[in-house]
């Protein structure tokens, strides 16, 4: 099997067969990467330089590719709601059958089915409503979005990070400080949040607007969802739960900065932008700047699209009060910006590890440990980048109460010594542990991880022009994931005599 230059494996009975009969996993994913990856950086090229017939002459190729199809099977059949169906009740398990997708990706004669309408509850006690296209409709978005990614990339807002590669919620909190922190910094701050972003967004927009498949995305649009046996047909939006929604979102709002900076005077107002999907903060150093220029900019934007903002969470207030951003609260206190996890997202964790707690009665404590793990660590990684150490001691004093209190319900006969002894003994520190195997029968210690051993590490943000599909940018976002970029030296160490030091990850524009 050979893979051409244009990111296609060759499609000839000799080689679909010796295709057919290699296992799935024995397939050269790394290049199928690569190629796939060549064609997307032609097509932020051509973007670039507007030559925008280029770009869909290749988009075309790309999604007529074996690679790209290849690689749409493998998301969807590797990420987290693999095992979930659409209305036909089908998934892709075996690799037989992801190798029998290849042939049902074609353009010609295809036609979304409805999805499927669920219901998740948010945090406000209301009902989100989520999606659910077929396992095949699924491949297809991916397919489509292979092409499409290096188009909004290239489109996109400077700083904007929702959803997009190589960027996160802490780059969008580590802007929040950059642009908020000095003494001349903004005082204003308006919270912007549209209403009912992915569900009101217009059709005749984004079919007119984005760079596609005109009759693949008009056709996603008004696939409708089944609800109760019926068919619900849609006229706006674009349906959360499919692989498309947070691009064709993103695409949708790209361009609010701009038309932001271009309502203002940037010789007196200065305004700073943070978009995360469609939660956004705009600083200014006044109230007026912000009530009579910015915001009519916004619901003017907005509003070519179909959009509206919420007015009960679209606010403006001083810095001093502070605001709450993807779950941290952004507040100065005198000159002094500090940016901790919010009271919500600190009383959510405690609720969830109450949760998994009491699912355990009964259980082994080994198993306890094993479910509560991911829940802690999860939380301390995505805070460990602001003033978080306070919050995380007081998490690992509540959460050591309730394993208490479930040590005492599980043994109600012992002594509180014996149950010191039992769980409290195996881990130096005194957390809550036991002593169990692995899986080769070696005897290890588990413990409840700690969330105060979290190292407070400060977040280095990405470079707003940064583009991973342009190829001035590939070799900054493979040190990004390597880690390579990160700005305080190692620890210092003994060395023995004639020992060589080790080379420093300090970052200099040298290396």
């Amino acid at each position: 099997m050979t893979i051409d230059l244009h990111g296609s494996i060759g499609a000839s009975s000799t080689q679909s067969q010796d295709l057919e009969a290699q296992e799935w996993k024995s397939l050269p994913w790394d290049q199928i990467r690569q190629a796939v990856r060549r064609l997307q950086m032609r097509i932020a090229k051509a973007i670039k330089a507007k030559r925008f017939a280029k770009a869909k002459a290749l988009q075309w190729i790309l999604t007529h590719s074996y690679s790209a199809k290849l690689l749409a099977i493998k998301r969807v059949t590797t990420n987290k709601g693999h095992r979930t169906p659409g209305i036909d009740k089908k998934v892709w398990r075996t690799d037989r059958q992801k190798l029998a997708a290849l042939s049902l990706l074609k353009r010609r004669g295809y036609k979304p089915q409805p999805l499927r309408r669920i219901y998740i509850k948010k945090k406000n006690g209301k009902l989100r409503p989520l999606s659910i296209p077929t396992i095949l409709d699924r491949a297809f978005q991916a397919l489509y979005m292979l092409a499409l990614q290096p188009v909004a990339e290239t489109c996109a807002d400077k700083n904007s990070y929702g959803f997009r590669e190589g960027r996160s919620c802490a780059d969008a909190i580590k802007q929040c400080f950059i642009v908020l922190a000095r003494r001349t910094s903004p005082v204003w701050i308006l919270e912007g949040d549209i209403k009912s972003c992915f569900d009101e967004i217009s059709h005749s927009w984004m079919v007119k607007n984005i760079l596609m498949d005109r009759r693949v995305l008009e056709q996603w649009l008004k696939a409708g969802f089944i609800e109760n046996n019926r068919l619900h047909p849609t006229s706006a939006g674009t349906p959360q739960g499919g692989i498309a929604s947070p691009v064709l979102a993103n695409m949708t709002l790209d361009g609010l900065e701009g038309a932001i900076r271009s309502s203002i005077d940037p010789k007196h107002d200065q305004v700073n932008f943070i978009r995360y999907a469609d939660d956004f903060a705009v600083t200014g150093r006044t109230k007026e700047i912000l009530e009579q220029k910015v915001r009519p900019a916004i619901v003017q934007f907005l509003a070519v699209r179909g959009l509206k903002l919420s007015q009960e969470k679209t606010l403006i207030t001083p810095i001093t009060e502070g605001f709450n951003f993807l779950g941290q609260n952004v507040r100065k206190y005198g000159q002094k910006l500090l940016i901790k996890p919010t009271r919500q997202s600190v009383r959510s964790v405690l609720e969830k590890a109450r949760q998994h707690i009491k699912s355990c009665r009964g259980k082994k404590a080994a198993d306890l440990i094993r479910k509560l793990n991911p829940l802690l660590r999860g939380w301390a990684n995505y805070h460990r980048h602001v003033v978080s150490k306070h919050r995380f001691g007081s998490i690992d004093y509540y959460v050591s109460g309730m394993l208490w209190r479930w040590a005492r319900r599980e043994h109600r006969n012992k002594s509180d010594r014996w149950i010191r002894q039992r769980y409290f003994s195996a881990d130096p520190k005194g957390a809550f542990s036991v002593q169990t195997q692995d899986r080769k029968g070696k005897p290890i210690v588990l413990n409840v991880y700690r969330l105060a051993q979290t190292v407070i590490e400060r977040h280095i943000k990405v470079q707003g022009a940064a583009n991973p599909y342009d190829p001035e940018f590939v070799e900054y976002f493979e040190k990004r994931r390597v880690f390579a970029w990160r700005t305080y030296p190692l620890r210092p160490r003994a060395f023995r005599p004639g020992e060589d030091k080790p080379v420093s990850r300090c970052h200099s524009p040298n290396n």
